[in-house]
């Protein structure tokens, strides 16, 4: 882990694209604001986990209805209709 020391207005930069400047101080909170590319999900850590646990429980509810037999399964085909007589 790299531990830096930031004060109010000063900037962290993560690569060419992502900057994390530091807004404000006070009472034990730091106010950060975060410039990167759209394409870059930022989550604050607790909800970051919240949905990795959910995504998990919900995988190994999915797997645990599926049949273990998938030939058992009835598929039904898709019939390509020829407009063209």
């Amino acid at each position: 882990m790299l531990i830096l020391t930031r004060k109010t207005d000063e900037e962290i930069k993560i690569g060419p694209e992502i900057t994390i400047k530091i807004l404000a101080i006070s009472e034990g909170q730091v106010k950060l604001g975060f410039s990167a590319p759209a394409d870059v999900k930022i989550f604050r850590g607790e909800i970051y986990e919240n949905v990795k646990e959910v995504t998990i429980e919900a995988s190994i509810l999915s797997r645990s209805k599926m049949p273990a037999d998938l030939s058992k399964l009835k598929l039904n085909k898709i019939r390509k209709i020829d407009n063209e007589g």
